[in-house]
């Protein structure tokens, strides 16, 4: 019995010995494929928000529709549609709000296809997005190293350097006495400084001097600002900075005020002077707030021509509400051009 004991302790230990080897020869591959190099890969730039809605817009509307302008720069896509009179009464350029695109189905969609059977031109634009819109690059994070690996002794270098690779030693490259030592700083080319690129109203104000220029070439009788949501501030704003002599007309539709801006609606509308619909919803009850903001704003400095029109509560039948927006900004169109 203890000379059974002693052989199975044996046969056990051999085992161990004669198979650890294997195991860890086996092991090695593993572990050096499961911790390569950290290396930072960078990933292709993601296309816009804005980038992405004209992809779409290409794919689902006719070409015929689609005008191509220029921002300081850079193109972008604007969608056109021409009035369906002999007579057209002008341009109504439509600026729609944050996220959303030239064609939304709510507000610039219906009014962009629905003006051009009274008399209008129609041509409505695709805004930059937002800095808060905007993807970042990012990289491949570094892969994590296991907590409890063991301390790596960093290797200390020797005293004797090694030779370079044509084989001489760092002191023997040395410049020789009373040869002037060759410096290369001035063979580098020096970096250049990328172009500063132009902030976010900057981009859209741009946008709308293109739009502008387009529809002057058309030589209209009138030019209309017709901003949606935030769309209504940015027309709004560029009107106070720009002051064109051609355009006297803003619409808004719902205007909002875009995060970040400091210049509340109320003190930036009224003081252009220009004729203004401000069309809000009834049944919404922020914008009543922010409407009689306006309004009483308007009342103070006696403003000539601004007019608000209250929207009906709406109905939920899509197609029913937005034939009530048309109608609505017709009317005004007819009554203050």
């Amino acid at each position: 019995m203890f000379r059974a004991r002693v052989s199975t302790r044996l046969a056990a230990v051999l085992f161990v010995i004669f198979t650890s080897p294997l195991i860890s020869a086996a092991e090695e591959p593993a572990e050096a494929e499961a911790a390569p190099a950290p290396v930072a890969a960078d990933r292709p730039v993601l296309p816009s928000r804005g980038e992405t809605m004209a992809a779409d817009l290409l794919r689902q509307l006719p070409a015929s529709e689609f005008v191509s302008l220029n921002a300081s720069g850079t193109d972008f896509v604007a969608l056109w549609r021409p009035a369906n009179v002999a007579e057209p009464k002008g341009v109504i350029v439509l600026l729609p709000g944050e996220g959303e695109s030239a064609d939304w189905p709510r507000g610039v969609g219906p009014l962009r296809r629905g003006l051009p059977d009274h008399g209008w031109h129609t041509l409505s634009l695709i805004l930059p997005d937002s800095p808060g819109l905007v993807l970042p690059m990012a990289t491949e994070p570094a892969p994590e190293q296991p907590t409890d690996a063991p301390e790596t002794v960093a290797e200390q270098p020797s005293e004797d350097p090694a030779p370079s690779e044509a084989g001489y030693l760092p002191e023997e490259t040395a410049a020789a006495p009373g040869e002037p030592a060759i410096d290369d700083s001035d063979t580098q080319a020096p970096a250049e400084t990328p172009p500063m690129k132009p902030d976010h109203s900057e981009q859209i104000s741009a946008r709308i001097e293109a739009a502008l220029a387009f529809a002057r070439s058309k030589r209209p009788k009138a030019i209309v600002l017709l901003g949606q949501g935030t769309g209504g501030y940015w027309a709004a704003r560029y009107l106070q900075q720009q002051a064109p002599q051609d355009v006297r007309h803003l619409l808004m539709v719902q205007p909002r005020q875009p995060d970040g801006q400091e210049e509340p609606l109320a003190q930036l509308v009224p003081p252009l002077k220009l004729i203004t619909g401000d069309f809000y919803y009834k049944d919404v009850t922020s914008d009543q707030q922010t409407a009689r903001e306006r309004l009483n704003a308007s009342r103070r400095i006696q403003h000539p021509a601004y007019r608000q029109v209250g929207l009906p509560r709406q109905t939920g039948e899509r197609q029913t509400d937005q034939e009530v927006l048309v109608r609505r900004v017709r009317g005004w169109l007819k009554r203050e051009t």
